[in-house]
């Protein structure tokens, strides 16, 4: 299998679409592992599996509509397996396994029979069992990797912390020739509102030069200045508080001038449509209940 990803925004080719096909149904509270997730529980509207496989399927429909070949992980009886952003990643060539969290850990053996398909030369996983990192936390572009972390002194009592500095040693490492910069991102336990669960909760590249990005949700404003200073003011699209707990910053590129993006952010897709950017529109708000969206649930493996 070729592959081949440079950056979050060039003509993709292949990618992996997660499912919702037996996701188990509605964990306890005591079972999940975000605090959106627990939100709807508690609430009582946590996300129904046929409207998240609607969703699902409305995503794949335009992924075939662009000519793109989509591989889908094989079920595992009740596990959930919708966000395959984070069970690994493809930086240039190399096919690297993510270091997740023990209750996510089976999610990659739904897509052995793609790693069976790769030269064992470019599959990379990390050794150390403290080398943590989620494919949600690392955006590429270019000649930069850019990966979200969490530098508290409880990172191991932290459960929507996913990266440590191990992690992103380890990528740097693997990498010597790229500029990977790491942003210390706010969490929290309780309230969904008040915690980036992942770098590409509040920040991601689209089209040639542009981003979206959520200020507060870094911690040091320096780390902020820094993609100010990177993108251009003129150049970002910042969302607030709600848009951020929404998922805003989380849609997908096709292409420099096409994105995915969920209906209802309605502010977003009409400034993507300003800078001449195709908005492909879906209904993915059942799927967001469970703290992520469509950049969670793709794994891309080959862009021009």
């Amino acid at each position: 299998m070729k592959l081949n990803i440079q950056n979050e925004t060039s003509r993709l080719r292949s990618v992996v679409l997660g499912t919702a096909n037996s996701t188990g149904g509605e964990p306890k509270i005591e079972e999940a592992y975000d605090p959106k997730s627990i939100e709807h529980i508690k609430a009582g509207t946590y996300p129904k599996e046929l409207d998240m496989i609607a969703e699902m399927n409305a995503v794949a429909r335009i992924f075939e509509k662009y000519d793109v070949d989509v591989y889908r992980p094989q079920t595992i009886e009740d596990y959930n397996q919708i966000f395959t952003r984070d069970i690994a990643i493809v930086i240039e060539d190399k096919f690297i396994k993510s270091n997740m969290i023990p209750d996510r850990s089976k999610e990659i053996d739904g897509i052995q029979y793609l790693i069976d398909d790769i030269s064992p030369n470019n599959v990379c996983t990390a050794v150390s069992g403290n080398t943590h990192f989620e494919g949600g936390d690392i955006v590429l572009h270019n000649d930069h990797i850019f990966i979200g972390t969490y530098k508290g002194d409880d990172y191991d009592n932290c459960i929507v912390a996913r990266t440590n500095m191990n992690g992103v040693a380890y990528i740097r490492e693997l990498f010597p020739n790229k500029i990977v910069k790491e942003f210390d991102l706010k969490k929290s336990t309780i309230d969904p509102k008040n915690n980036a669960l992942h770098l590409d909760c509040c920040f991601q590249p689209v089209g040639k030069n542009k981003a979206i990005i959520h200020k507060e949700a870094f911690k040091n404003k320096e780390d902020y200045q820094y993609l100010v200073d990177f993108f251009g003011n003129e150049n970002l699209f910042h969302i607030t508080k709600k848009e951020m707990y929404h998922m805003n910053s989380n849609v997908f590129s096709i292409d420099d001038n096409v994105v995915i993006s969920e209906k209802n952010f309605t502010r977003l897709n009409n400034w993507l449509r300003s800078i001449n950017i195709t908005v492909e529109e879906v209904n993915y708000a059942e799927i967001a209940k469970q703290e992520g969206l469509i950049r969670c649930s793709t794994l891309p493996l080959l862009r021009d």
